[in-house]
């Protein structure tokens, strides 16, 4: 029994619990700490460099070039810095077009991270900012990402991420779409309490001199390069209204190979940031960091799986007692796993009532857990990622 309550706490705390206690601590701290946000008026115009880093984007390119250039941040303190890593598509040649960037171009594919150090010595403003390809950026988002930094303790700032919303979607946008926005929410309490875990690849921003060269192997460039910002004693300040937003996966396919490739990565981390588990030395970092990360990467998946056989050996302990609370559990279960099966059944249609995907995209969060395990321990996975197909 106290093995089986213990599992229901860790999922609890993992999922909701977390959230309702970091909205506590953060209702708290304003009572009695006055904060100031980052995102107070600030006429500091520093010269920050846009990094895009691509493989094969040649449909993004002129997309993402109109969205640059019609940012709210002078054009001539915006330096646009796009990074080639072995494309073949025709784009390195359509990127020479346009005569306002700098073009750094590799024939050898070796990855984004490897893209990313090699450009990061030729950097010479002090703010950078990263950007996928394939991602829209609010207009004002240069200019909030630099107001946060006149707070000398921020050494990076994280963009929202966000997916596109349609009246109408399938398993992946669906889930995606709900999961970011838990994730977003969680995100802005993390910064107030102390610091975010980790930003968004899709858009955030550093210090030019605090970073330094991610080993050629890593897979979450973008949480190993804002942690190790955050372990230096910097903090990772959030900003909503500084936002990234693209279309869902084109499929649940789709998006489970991101999440594995995601929950390998993360797993890679843990090990790479282990010593932020030291909740001596880090403290609210840590606290933050094993709540928000760890704990959804390791234990929590295989807390769910063994609550099912426990959950049946305690209903037949007590003789199938339909009072009691094991059987109560019991049924919830067997509920949610038959919502499981319908979103499976439903997951490419396109439905109004997109909560019903909930539990199935729940579920594929913690599938990919143990795949990406089994990826990482025994198959390895490679950094040349293969970008997930988005949506239309």
């Amino acid at each position: 029994m106290v093995l089986f309550w213990g599992f229901v706490f860790i999922v609890f705390y993992t999922y909701i619990g977390y959230g309702i206690l970091l909205y506590v601590l953060v209702q708290l701290k304003n009572i009695f700490i006055k904060t100031t946000t980052c995102f107070e008026k600030n006429n500091s115009e520093p010269e920050v460099t846009l990094i895009i880093p691509a493989f094969n984007e040649l449909e993004y390119i002129d997309d993402k070039m109109i969205n640059t250039m019609t940012l709210d941040y002078p054009k001539d303190k915006l330096h646009i810095v796009w990074v080639s890593d072995g494309s073949n598509d025709g784009s390195p040649e359509k990127l020479k077009s346009y005569s306002n960037i700098k073009l750094y171009h590799q024939d050898e594919r070796k990855g984004k991270i490897n893209a990313i150090n090699r450009v990061m010595p030729k950097v010479e403003t002090p703010i950078v900012v990263f950007s996928d390809a394939n991602t829209q950026i609010s207009k004002k988002a240069i200019r909030r990402i630099v107001t946060c930094f006149k707070d000398p303790k921020v050494g990076c700032v994280s963009g929202e991420k966000r997916i596109f919303k349609k009246n109408q979607d399938s398993a992946s946008g669906s889930g995606e779409g709900m999961y970011w926005r838990y994730e977003s929410t969680l995100k802005k309490w993390d910064a107030q309490l102390y610091s975010a875990v980790g930003a968004a690849g899709e858009l955030f921003a550093i210090r030019t001199s605090l970073f330094q060269p991610v080993p050629p192997d890593t897979i979450l460039d973008d949480f190993i390069i804002s942690l190790e910002i955050a372990k230096m004693g910097y903090t990772i300040q959030y900003d909503p209204e500084a936002y990234a937003i693209e279309t869902g996966s084109a499929n649940i396919e789709e998006e489970l190979k991101r999440k594995v490739r995601i929950a390998a990565g993360g797993i890679q981390s843990i090990v790479r940031l282990r010593s932020l588990l030291n909740i001596f030395q880090y403290k609210t970092l840590s606290f933050q960091y094993i709540s928000h990360r760890v704990l959804r990467w390791t234990i929590t998946p295989f807390c769910l799986l063994l609550l099912i056989p426990i959950n049946i050996y305690l209903v037949y302990y007590f003789k199938f007692k339909t009072t009691s609370i094991y059987t109560i559990l019991l049924y919830f279960q067997i509920l949610f796993y038959t919502l499981v099966i319908i979103g499976k059944y439903l997951k490419n249609k396109k439905l109004k009532r997109r909560f019903i995907f909930i539990p199935y995209y729940f579920f594929i969060m913690n599938w990919s857990v143990f795949l990406g395990l089994k990826r990482f321990l025994f198959t390895g996975q490679s950094v040349k990622w293969e970008r997930a197909k988005r949506d239309v």
